[in-house]
């Protein structure tokens, strides 16, 4: 059991390594090589110009301004200056609502630890019941506790009157700050000013921002230097499980469903091709590319050797050849394979899957059919709120729509076993923390394990580091599980993969660490003893009790991951150190011009679906001990105060975030929290029902109930602005728009929108653009179905041998 000397001695380590994380930031960010890693969103939006264009040799490399090192710390005022009406204009609503979580964690726990720290401390330590009991081992961590009251004592009326100030606190802020956050997407949604998102990687790019819950409000920019674009929006529909059917093509079918069933909203659409093959030849041809530029440049540094490489595994094994020869025809091949390929899709009717983005006139058209059920039959003709260009995951959609009850079912069956078998590293990492276990396993080092300072490491810093390091490689794997799923856009893939995390992190990380330390003797103690030594009731009764018990006892490792993971964790992320390194080595091995700099770059992105979950796993702790032992608040308190001001910094000059939800993820965060404040209540009522405080069950059952109603309660009444779109407020700006600019051309900037991003820039590209738009109302919807032909004149789409649906309307204007 970790003492308070172990406490202090990871709290220096830590903050000693933060400060060394800072000090070496501050300084490598003033230096003109890093710039480009440091402040790489400033250069995707052109604001910014290398500082090594001009100037001395060596000021192109290093900062020679000694004034400058004297404000090494103006990056914090800088990182809180920015307001957010601001932020959200430059980096997107998205990152602005992250990073209210940061707030909510400091507006819940600050005015809950000042109150724990003025009443519950001093109610506990000036109790002497771990002081009577010689037979326990217990540290001064263990006197500020809910153990050092004893049983039956009246002192447990502050504790419950602490777990209601919690509850009706946490969910008073909770309250506030949906609302809040509702406003904030309305508003994003409703307004007229949008900002361009160029994509350097095309020839074309788009600006978006999202509606509720998947709305797409696209629009294209036609050139990516410009920086203030005229443009209107449109919502599409993303339409999915379309049924065959053998007289048309995908193209017909949709075109005449919806001429069918929406004629007066209906604009275009673009079907979906299974480019997924295509896909991987062009990122090998890249991978291809980028190591013919590292031999060519390695050349011309030196022409008196040619290169040479070895053509098998990694370039381990195999026949010695001629590098640059090698990877030129390497690329020659793949050219030659991705020019079929490309052939293949174009021509194979088996390459259009059953897919398509529909886009509408108006808001409130688009609304209708996304939020509709279009047929009797509810499993075919699904529509959804289609993803922005940027957030769609184009991999997804080639996948049938009736295996996706199957992968689902196959992900939650290996997400089980993932959980069951992670206990065995978490047991090692309790391990660490038992010093009486090492030194059995390993007794010939027990005399340097009982040196004070290496004790006080082991069990104060040890245990919290192995963690880490065992959690390093699960986002990773989760979000594999996320995409086998077939979830459609990179926001989902996200959000699904931050919830398996979450449900990770409870059971393994939270009740793992308590189970497989002290709380598996009191279970294996309560099996083993006779039902008469026990009250009668089942074994799942007894969950919370035999938790609730441990929990005191684990604070102290808590603490210490805490220290880990939230100070030096955190200093780390704004180091950067993984980029820096990859951005040097691309900078030397690679790169040839400016462009081939700035996609050297990895400015990241804010990571939802690793990042978010810890940060709940640090409300789950704050809540859980803000009535057991308050002495961790201040712990979570420093995390959430320091986590908002580097990632503050890190969202104004560094991610570039991939897509924009409009916050779509805020129900997830809330409801998150809240599972976390009832998860703390009924672990208070294991704990108080065996310190003799049966009678305090019915006060704190009330808590629960009270939570989850209030649950209900922002649900019903915030939630629906998260995933539909109000008609009233489609007709609204649908209204506004038509009276301010009634002539656009919106079929123009949709034209290439929902292309595949392989086909961007092609000279075919317009094979795949979407379909032309029916140029006038129509009486007669043309089709080839011969059970239901509605007019003699056959129809013509996409190369067919009839007359096309906009030729036989302009034949019945004639």
């Amino acid at each position: 059991m970790a003492k308070i000397e172990d406490i202090v001695l990871s709290a220096a380590i830590n903050i000693l390594g933060a400060i060394l994380f800072l000090v070496a930031f501050a300084f490598l960010r003033l230096q003109p090589i890093n710039d480009r890693v440091y402040f790489p969103k400033w250069y995707l939006k052109g604001a910014r110009e290398s500082p090594s264009h001009g100037g001395a040799f060596v000021r192109k490399f290093v900062n020679l301004d000694m004034r400058s090192y004297l404000k090494f710390l103006s990056w914090t005022p800088a990182a809180l200056k920015m307001p957010e009406d601001e932020l959200i204009s430059h980096a997107g609503l998205d990152s602005a609502v992250y990073l209210r979580i940061y707030l909510i964690g400091l507006k819940i726990f600050a005015p809950i630890a000042t109150l724990a720290f003025i009443v519950l401390v001093p109610v506990n330590w000036t109790s002497d019941t771990l002081n009577l009991m010689k037979d326990v081992e217990h540290s001064n961590i263990d006197r500020l506790s809910i153990s050092n009251i004893p049983v039956g004592s009246q002192r447990f009326i502050a504790h419950l009157a602490m777990a209601y100030v919690v509850t009706f606190w946490t969910c008073y802020v909770l309250l506030r700050e949906y609302g809040i956050v509702a406003k904030m997407r309305l508003r994003f949604l409703a307004s007229e000013k949008r900002r361009p998102d160029q994509f350097t990687n095309y020839d074309v790019s788009f600006v978006s921002k999202m509606g509720l819950e998947k709305i797409t409000l696209q629009v294209i920019v036609l050139q990516q230097d410009i920086q203030q674009t005229a443009f209107t929006a449109v919502l599409v529909v993303l339409v999915r499980n379309i049924p065959p059917d053998s007289d048309e093509s995908m193209g017909e079918l949709v075109e005449h469903f919806f001429l069918v069933n929406h004629p007066d909203h209906y604009l275009t659409h673009q079907v979906v091709y299974n480019a997924n093959k295509l896909a991987k030849l062009v990122e090998e041809k890249k991978k291809m590319q980028n190591w013919l530029d590292y031999y060519q440049l390695k050349y011309e540094r030196n022409t008196s050797k040619r290169p040479t490489t070895k053509t098998g595994f990694l370039g381990c094994c195999g026949s010695k050849v001629d590098a640059i020869e090698y990877y030129a025809s390497e690329i020659e091949r793949i050219e030659k394979e991705e020019a079929e390929e490309r052939e293949k899709i174009v021509k194979d009717p088996k390459s259009v899957v059953p897919a398509a983005f529909v886009s509408f006139r108006s808001r409130w058209g688009a609304a209708v059919c996304a939020q509709t059920q279009q047929t009797s039959n509810p499993t075919v003709w699904l529509t959804e709120w289609a993803p922005e260009p940027r957030d769609v995951y184009w991999d997804n959609l080639s996948i049938p729509f009736v295996h996706l009850t199957v992968r689902r079912l196959i992900v939650a069956v290996a997400f089980f076993f993932l959980n069951f078998f992670y206990v065995i590293p978490i047991a090692f990492v309790q391990s660490l923390a038992n010093i009486e276990g090492i030194e059995k396993a390993v007794p010939f080092l027990k005399p340097l394990i009982e040196m004070k300072v290496v004790k006080s490491f082991i069990q104060g810093f040890l245990p919290g580091i192995a963690l880490k390091i065992f959690l390093i490689l699960l986002p990773s794997i989760l979000m594999f599980m996320s995409k086998f799923e077939g979830l459609t856009s990179v926001s989902s893939l996200e959000r699904r993969s931050a919830s398996k995390y979450y449900i990770f992190l409870f059971f393994n990380v939270f009740l793992g660490s308590i189970i497989t330390g002290s709380a598996l003797e009191q279970l294996q103690r309560f099996i083993h003893q006779s039902a008469n030594e026990y009250y009668p009731i089942c074994l799942f009764c007894r969950i919370p009790i035999t938790v609730g018990v441990a929990i005191p006892m684990k604070a102290t490792f808590f603490i210490t991951y805490i220290m880990v993971d939230g100070w030096a964790g955190v200093a780390g992320e704004i180091l950067r150190l993984k980029p820096l390194i990859i951005f040097h080595l691309k900078n030397f091995f690679l790169v040839k011009t400016e462009k081939d700099r700035e996609e050297a770059m990895d400015p990241g992105s804010i990571g939802f679906d690793s990042n978010e979950p810890q940060i709940q796993l640090y409300f789950l702790l704050g809540l859980v001990y803000a009535v057991v032992t308050p002495f961790l608040l201040p712990f979570i308190l420093i995390f959430f105060g320091f986590a908002y001001i580097v990632y503050r910094h890190q969202v104004i000059n560094v991610y570039n975030q991939e897509y924009e939800s409009g916050a779509a993820f805020w129900p997830s965060v809330h409801g998150r929290i809240i599972t976390a404040l009832i998860i703390s209540q009924l672990l208070l009522l294991g704990l108080l029902s065996t310190k003799g405080a049966a009678q305090s069950t019915p006060v704190l059952l009330v808590l629960p109930v009270v939570t989850f109603y209030f649950h209900k309660y922002c649900k019903n009444r915030y939630e629906p602005a998260f995933v539909k779109y109000p008609l009233q407020e489609a007709m609204r700006k649908d209204t506004l728009e038509h009276a301010r600019d009634p002539g656009f051309d919106l079929k123009g900037y949709l034209m290439n929108a929902y292309i595949h991003p392989v086909f961007k820039g092609d000279d075919d590209d317009e094979k795949f653009s979407m379909a032309d738009e029916p140029e006038a109302e129509q009486v007669l919807v043309a089709t080839k179905r011969q059970s239901r032909r509605n007019t003699p004149v056959p129809s013509k789409y996409n190369g067919s041998e009839s007359p096309s649906l906009p030729e036989i309307v302009n034949d019945q204007r004639l």
